[in-house]
C-alpha cells in the first residue's frame, strides 16, 4: 500500500471497487486483517459504517457510496501532484495503473516488457475487465482499449495500427460444410458465438465495397474469453470470428482456414487514453514516448 499518508481513503476505494477485503488487500500488498483494520479506523474516526459486511459479500452503505464519490477525484488530483512533482527526477519511477481488457493486454504485453527494462523503477499495475469504466473515478492513470470504444473526453495515442478480423473454420469443419461465400450464408453454418462484457451477444459485422452488414450468427455453444473461441474452432465446433494477430499462427499452420476475407476491411486499433490534464506523471509521459516512438509489434490480440 502506498505510504504517503492517503492509506485510508486509497483502501476505502480500493475495497468499493473490487467489492472485497481480500482482493483489495492482495491489490494493494497488506494482508486482509491489516485492510480490515485501517477501514474500521476511519470507519471510527468518522463516525459512519462506509460498508455493509456479511460473510459472503461487501456493499458500500449510502453514506460510504457517497464517501468514495467525492474522495475519487480528489485522490486523482493529489496522485497527479505527486507524480508531477516527481517529474523532476532524472529517471521515471513508481507505479502506473492501467485499466484494459485480457486481449488488449495480452497485445502490448512485448511494449509493456520493454518499458520496464528501460525505466527500472518503474512499476506497472495491469488490471483486466472486458467491460469499460471510468478510469478517473477507479483511480487509473491510463486504459487501453480499441479506438472506437475510448470516451471523448479522453487524450488517445494510437498503439500497434489498425486492426482486422477473420472468420476462421478448421480443416475438419470445412470437410463437412462448403465453406461461406458472403456473410448471409453464415446463416447456415454452425458459429461460435461470442457474449459481450454487457452480457449482450455479439452479432458479426462485415463491410466490402460500401455495403456493410451484421449478422446474427447461430450456434451450440457461446464463450467469453477468445482463446476458448480458438480452442472450440480447431476443434472442429463451428466458424469463428478472432482478431487476425490471435488466429495468425493456426492460418500459417494451417490449423484453421480463412473465409470471407475481403469482407473484413481493417478499423482503427488500440489506444492507450488518459484525462485531458495539464500535467501528466513522468512515468505515464515515457510510456507514451515509447508509443510513439518504438517499433515493437503487438503481440497476438
Amino acid at each position: 500500500m502506498q505510504t504517503s499518508g492517503l492509506n485510508e481513503l486509497e483502501a476505502v476505494l480500493a475495497v468499493a471497487r473490487l467489492k472485497s477485503f481480500r482482493a483489495a488487500a492482495t491489490e494493494l500488498g497488506v494482508s486482509t486483517s491489516a485492510l480490515s483494520h485501517t477501514v474500521a479506523v476511519l470507519e471510527a474516526r468518522l463516525g459512519v459504517r462506509l460498508f455493509n459486511r456479511t460473510t459472503r459479500s461487501v456493499a458500500l452503505t449510502e453514506a460510504g457510496s457517497q464517501f468514495a464519490d467525492q474522495i475519487a477525484p480528489a485522490l486523482t488530483l493529489i496522485r497527479s501532484a505527486i507524480d508531477t512533482a516527481g517529474n523532476y527526477r532524472d529517471t521515471p519511477s513508481g507505479t502506473l495503473r492501467i485499466n484494459t481488457s485480457t486481449g488488449a493486454a495480452r497485445g502490448a504485453m512485448p511494449l509493456f516488457l520493454e518499458f520496464l527494462r528501460r525505466y527500472p523503477d518503474m512499476r506497472l499495475d495491469i488490471v483486466t475487465e472486458g467491460k469499460l469504466i471510468d478510469i478517473v473515478v477507479a483511480g487509473f492513470d491510463a486504459g487501453i482499449r480499441l479506438a472506437e470504444t475510448v470516451p471523448q473526453d479522453m487524450i488517445a495515442v494510437p498503439m500497434g495500427g489498425p486492426l482486422s478480423f477473420a472468420v476462421v473454420g478448421s480443416p475438419d469443419y470445412f470437410a463437412r460444410n462448403p465453406p461461406p461465400q458472403t456473410p448471409g450464408d453464415l446463416l447456415r453454418h454452425e458459429c461460435i458465438r461470442s457474449r459481450l462484457p454487457s452480457g449482450g451477444i455479439y452479432r458479426w459485422e462485415f463491410f466490402r465495397h460500401g455495403e456493410a452488414m451484421v449478422i446474427d450468427v447461430q450456434g451450440k455453444i457461446t464463450l467469453d474469453e477468445s482463446s476458448l473461441m480458438l480452442a472450440a474452432a480447431r476443434a472442429g465446433q463451428g466458424l469463428t470470428y478472432l482478431s487476425d494477430g490471435s488466429v495468425a499462427q493456426d492460418l500459417a499452420d494451417g490449423t484453421l482456414i480463412r473465409v470471407l476475407q475481403d469482407w473484413t476491411p481493417s478499423f482503427p486499433g488500440l489506444c492507450l487514453y488518459y484525462p485531458s490534464r495539464k500535467h501528466i506523471s513522468a512515468g505515464l509521459r515515457a510510456l507514451i514516448d515509447l508509443i510513439r516512438n518504438s517499433e515493437i509489434p503487438l503481440a497476438g490480440l
